[in-house]
């Protein structure tokens, strides 16, 4: 009997420590990586491309704002750098707004592909890839990390639709791969000590890029400190009385936080650390968090029923509220806030309100109200027609 309950125990630790790992690995990168999947997947593709052909609202209005931007001109002429050279607010422009926008270009043609069947948009996507890593090798200046993020955020998302569903052939898709390993990777995961929506976009490029490499110890990397920082972005009321920190800034005081904090001393739920330096900004650092909310569900992981989901809904719901005019109480940024959130509502409301079934009435009134919601010419891109209303 003994010799029975002792194999038995230690059949039982034997199993435990098989399942151990595993169960720590909840976090983790997917054992295999699914395709195309930065942002969109295969599934909510198929279903924009239903609505558009049977001519549906929005994404029929969606398509056509897409098609008649500069982005999906087939006559658009890359301009690739080896060095792409951005200042403080892209003072000095070297290159900037042209990386920005041929990859924002590459990723409308993917799209306009996938839509239409015509390859000429595959090929021109190709040709705006290969351009660029044909030539460039690096980024300099002060905002080297940001400039990477944004434009590190949308290649990866032109070439996961390009290399997963275009029938025809990409002879230089390792050239690209070895692009993006070598000259934006490295830019970018490490992450960032400025204001949030730095290393949130940094992570948002980290995370693409490492789905399109399957890099496994990457996208663990990116997604560790994507998590650190939304914790720290978006307040909560559980979080106590001051907001939560990334702990390599050191923001050990009460005044360093608030400083950080742009000044804002009283912590709403909802509210961001940059929501007082104007909405721009702020939904730069929430379209970002819903861009990898995104990929990692449709990667396996998801982050939306954990504090990401409920930050993002509470971030969306607080700023949605004072974009469509709620007066501004003198509490909150000295009675003054600076609006102009932009296109950034459509994938944390679809994932949030269409699929949790979760209400909200400010987000949703401000995301109807914005459609068909466009690019705002850095990183994001078309997301009505992407993501509005879809319930894949």
């Amino acid at each position: 009997m003994r010799r029975t309950a002792l194999l038995a125990t230690v059949t039982a630790l034997v199993a435990g420590a098989l399942a151990w790992p595993a169960a720590r690995q909840a976090d983790a990168a997917p054992v295999t990586f699914a395709h195309p999947g930065v942002t969109v997947s295969k599934s909510q593709l198929d279903f924009a491309r239903t609505q558009v052909n049977a001519g549906a609202q929005p994404w029929k209005a969606a398509y056509d704002q897409m098609m008649a931007s500069k982005y999906a001109d087939l006559n658009r002429v890359p301009k690739p750098r080896a060095t792409v050279e951005c200042g403080s607010y892209s003072n000095p422009n070297y290159g900037c707004t042209d990386e920005r926008e041929d990859a924002i270009a590459a990723y409308t043609d993917a799209l306009a592909w996938y839509i239409t069947r015509d390859d000429r948009y595959a090929k021109k996507s190709i040709a705006l890839m290969d351009a660029w890593s044909a030539v460039i090798k690096e980024h300099t200046n002060s905002n080297a990390p940001l400039q990477t993020g944004w434009a590190g955020s949308s290649w990866p998302k032109a070439a996961e639709l390009i290399k997963y569903t275009y029938t025809g052939t990409w002879a230089n898709s390792g050239r690209f791969a070895t692009m993006l390993r070598t000259v934006y990777l490295p830019e970018v995961i490490n992450g960032s000590n400025s204001n949030g929506n730095w290393e949130l976009s940094m992570m948002e490029a980290a995370v693409g890029i490492s789905v399109f490499l399957e890099d496994r110890t990457s996208y663990d990397k990116a997604i560790a400190k994507f998590r650190t920082r939304t914790a720290a972005y978006v307040y909560l009321s559980s979080d106590g009385a001051l907001p939560k920190t990334v702990p390599s800034q050191n923001l050990d005081t009460t005044a360093k936080i608030v400083n950080y904090w742009q000044g804002q001393s009283t912590f709403v739920t909802g509210l961001t650390q940059e929501t007082c330096r104007d909405f721009t900004h702020t939904g730069y650092g929430i379209s970002a968090i819903s861009h990898i909310a995104e990929t990692s569900r449709i990667q396996g992981e998801d982050l939306y029923g954990t504090d990401v989901g409920e930050r993002l809904r509470q971030a969306l719901g607080f700023q949605s509220k004072y974009q469509l005019g709620e007066a501004v109480p003198s509490w909150l940024c000295g009675g003054s806030l600076t609006l102009g959130l932009g296109p950034v509502t459509e994938t944390g409301y679809n994932a949030l309100h269409n699929r949790l079934g979760i209400a909200m009435t400010n987000t949703q009134k401000l995301t109807e109200q914005n459609r068909p919601s466009g690019s705002n010419n850095l990183f994001v891109a078309w997301e009505t027609l992407t993501d509005g209303d879809n319930p894949n």
